[in-house]
């Protein structure tokens, strides 16, 4: 299996992506054929090379005849689509949760049950094709690990079926949560709903790129043409040579409270979380004359570092707050699922060089299924743990 990197430094869109792999070598004789295997009438295919600002890129495009009947379809029916294509089972399942995803957040968006939504926009034939084939051109191209950098979003507004909306879009900012990313200097759309889902869906991590060795460079364009950079998505497929993760630097937060109520204190742990901390932690210390106090550290992303340290000063009692930066290394993190007998439960998993090596059952669901069932927590916990070191995970 070969890694990929997907440096999205003028943003990422599903036409980019199929576009960027191609680009690397996926076999576009494979594409097509999935393609004519989801039976979809009046779509045709378009690849050519182009050239953004003296880069030479692969354009990818879906044509659609105007008067092709396209109706308006729910995700029940685009699985059903998927389920039918010419796509090995990994990429089918990939292409689903992708799909279950963009799903959800205009479920959210429009306040709606995910079955009711009217995919009229990323469930527009040109996304499903965008969807459908990016995964079968990572099948192509024998892709195991993902690592994408932080993405570029853009600013300003973007007109849809819905009127004028802000950069990003609002199904987009949802698909971006729990992820890095930054709104760039270009003012128009640059991450589309579509490329976060597929970015979300492949990658392990949102960082820079790390070391590795490089055998093949794609460059997949976008349609717009920007004044002063090439609009295009760039995928580097080889190895990545690591040891360990790559350094990241991490705010730490302190303070020592000795004159709160440590009921009181206890409730900084989930307002610090809610609002975005990594970590936060209360450890009883002694103070100067032999008081008892509460030492409290919040780990953070930097750029939250001033936010996290204001919600401190206004649920404590504290009168100054410590902060320092360290590096540090990070697993990488992803959220799988096991079956037990009394129901589903979600594993947090890290991961170095692509193999699982810490699971933790999420603890939450664990006690409300045991408590469902008047079982021992424990019952239900160890049950997952044990699922999860077989590798029974039932999404992938």
């Amino acid at each position: 299996m070969k890694d990929l990197y997907l440096d999205c430094f003028c943003g990422i869109s599903g036409d980019m992506t199929v576009a960027a792999l191609l680009d690397a070598g996926a076999d576009e004789a494979y594409l097509r054929s999935v393609a004519a295997s989801l039976h979809i009438e009046g779509v045709s295919l378009k690849v050519e090379k182009v050239t953004k600002k003296g880069i030479r890129a692969t354009s990818f495009q879906v044509l659609m005849d105007t008067h092709a009947h396209q109706p308006h379809r729910h995700l029940s029916h685009i699985i059903d689509m998927i389920q039918g294509a010419a796509l090995d089972e990994k990429a089918k399942t990939a292409a689903v949760s992708t799909f279950e995803r963009i799903g959800e957040a205009e479920a959210e968006v429009h306040g709606v049950p995910v079955e009711k939504v009217h995919f009229h926009e990323v469930g527009a034939v040109d996304s499903i094709m965008d969807i459908v084939l990016a995964n079968a051109a990572l099948a192509s191209l024998e892709i195991g690990r993902v690592i994408c950098s932080p993405l570029v979003a853009g600013s300003g507004t973007v007109t849809c079926d819905h009127g004028v909306m802000p950069v990003p879009a609002p199904a987009t900012a949802l698909l971006l949560r729990g992820i890095p990313w930054s709104a760039g200097e270009v003012p128009c759309e640059l991450v589309t709903p579509t490329g976060a889902a597929l970015a979300k869906q492949w990658a392990e991590a949102f960082r820079p790129m790390p070391d590795m060795r490089t055998d093949a460079v794609g460059y997949g364009a976008g349609t717009r043409d920007l004044p002063d950079r090439a609009n295009v998505l760039r995928v580097l497929v080889g190895e990545f040579l690591e040891r360990l993760p790559a350094l990241e630097t991490i705010a730490v937060l302190e303070t020592t409270i000795d004159d709160m109520n440590p009921e009181l204190s206890a409730l900084l742990v989930p307002i610090l979380l809610q609002a975005g901390a990594r970590d936060v932690f209360v450890a009883p210390v002694f103070a100067k004359k032999g008081r008892l106090a509460q030492h409290v550290t919040v780990l953070a992303d930097p750029v939250r570092a001033a936010s996290l340290a204001r919600l401190v000063f206004q649920n404590s009692t504290t009168l100054g707050v410590r902060i320092r930066e360290e590096r540090r290394w990070a697993l990488a993190r992803k959220m799988r699922h096991v079956d037990t007998p009394w129901g589903k439960v979600p594993v947090k998993t890290g991961l170095l060089q692509g193999e699982t090596v810490a699971s933790s059952p999420e603890f939450e669901v664990c006690r409300a299924l045991a408590e469902a069932n008047v079982l021992p927590v424990r019952t239900v916990y160890e049950a997952a743990l044990a699922a999860a070191l077989k590798g029974e995970y039932v999404d992938e």
